[in-house]
C-alpha cells in the first residue's frame, strides 16, 4: 500500500491514504516490524500502550492478524479509563481493547485501568508503578476531535506534567466525541471523569504509531467481528 501523500514536520512523519483501510493496514505493518525489530535485539520482552477509540479499528484488526509477532512476550496495557461505568459494558475501553487486540492474541500479560477502584488515587499510583516496572517501548495511538492524546484534553495537557497517571474531568468536546463515535446514545450517558497516563508517560516511549480519527471513523464498540 502505497501512501497517495507522505511529509515530514520536524521529527513527525506523517503519510496520507485513500481508505481508512490501507492506513490501518500500512500503520499494522509498520508497528508489527518494529515489535519484531525489538523482539530480535535484547530485549526478553517489550511493552505496549494501546489506545481505545474507533480511529483504531482497522490498525488493531491488521495488527492482531500479523504473522511472525511472538506475542508471548509483549506486555500490553490501555492509556484510559472511564470512571464510574459498569465493569463489564460495551462502552469501557478495556471492553473495546479485548474485543479488538487482548483476546485476539496470547499476550504475556494485560495490565488493566480499574475505572471502578474503591480509591481512584491509589488506582491511578498503582498503574503509575506498572509503567516504572514496565517501561513504554511503543505507543499505538490517536488523536481526539479535539486533539486530545489518551483523555489529556486542552485544558489539562501538561508536557511537563509530573504525574504519569491521574484523574482528569473531561471536556465537553471530548465528551460529545464518544456521542459521534456513536459509543453513547446521548451525551448525558458519557462519564464525566476518566482516568488517563499522562503525555510525558506517553511521549516516553521511542515509537509512536498514531492512525488518526476522521468522521467515517464512528462505529459501535460492541461490533468488533470485522474491520470496520
Amino acid at each position: 500500500m502505497t501512501p497517495v501523500l507522505q511529509m515530514n514536520a520536524n521529527k513527525l512523519k506523517v503519510q496520507i491514504y485513500e481508505t481508512r483501510q490501507e492506513l490501518g493496514a500500512d500503520a499494522a505493518n509498520d508497528a508489527a516490524n518494529k515489535i519484531k525489530e525489538l523482539l530480535s535485539s535484547t530485549h526478553r520482552s517489550i511493552n505496549i500502550i494501546f489506545a481505545a477509540a474507533p480511529s483504531q479499528n482497522e490498525f488493531l484488526y491488521s495488527l492482531s492478524n500479523q504473522q511472525g509477532i511472538n506475542w508471548s512476550r509483549v506486555n500490553a496495557f490501555h492509556m484510559d479509563e472511564y470512571i464510574g461505568l459498569e465493569k463489564n459494558s460495551k462502552q469501557t475501553f478495556a471492553y473495546f481493547l479485548k474485543e479488538n487486540i487482548f483476546d485476539k492474541v496470547q499476550f504475556n500479560s494485560v495490565h488493566y485501568i480499574n475505572g471502578n477502584a474503591a480509591d481512584m488515587e491509589m488506582e491511578c499510583r498503582r498503574y503509575a508503578a506498572l509503567l516504572e516496572d514496565f517501561p513504554v517501548d511503543i505507543v499505538c495511538m490517536g488523536i481526539g476531535e479535539n486533539t486530545h492524546i489518551a483523555f489529556n484534553d486542552p485544558h489539562i495537557a501538561d508536557f511537563n506534567d509530573p504525574e504519569m497517571v491521574k484523574v482528569v474531568a473531561l471536556d465537553e468536546v471530548s465528551r460529545q466525541q464518544q456521542v459521534n463515535d456513536q459509543c453513547f446514545d446521548t451525551l448525558e450517558e458519557v462519564p464525566t471523569l476518566a482516568i488517563t497516563l499522562t503525555v510525558p508517560a506517553l511521549i516516553k516511549a521511542n515509537s509512536i504509531f498514531c492512525p488518526p480519527r476522521t468522521r467515517s471513523a464512528a462505529r459501535r464498540r460492541g461490533d468488533a467481528r470485522r474491520p470496520r
